[in-house]
């Protein structure tokens, strides 16, 4: 069964919420009801996969809303490794 919980991660100067939801052997990155991608641990490090590689179930890709609050957000290597971080500090408990 899938586990979703919620990281913060400071993106620019802002600070985001992001759910994280447990699949298999990586994690699905999801901001506003959609997915934004997914990260996986391999060897110790963080990396994102490839959107292909994502069963994205029933939720939709995320569409940034040019108009709404909401940021664009690209999952590069600093982002993925933010939220990898996250990521250990909730398996560990010291959320």
């Amino acid at each position: 069964m899938e586990e979703a919980f919620n990281v913060k991660i400071n993106y620019g100067n802002q600070a985001v919420t992001l759910t994280i939801l447990h699949h298999k052997d990586y994690f699905k990155v999801i901001y506003f009801g959609g997915i934004i991608g997914a990260v996986r641990q391999v060897d110790g490090e963080w990396e994102l996969m490839d959107f292909q590689e994502i069963d994205a179930g029933d939720l939709p890709r995320y569409t940034p809303d040019a108009k709404g609050e909401r940021l664009e957000i690209v999952l590069d290597e600093h982002t993925v490794y933010a939220i990898g971080k996250e990521i250990e500090l909730y398996n560990s408990g010291e959320d």
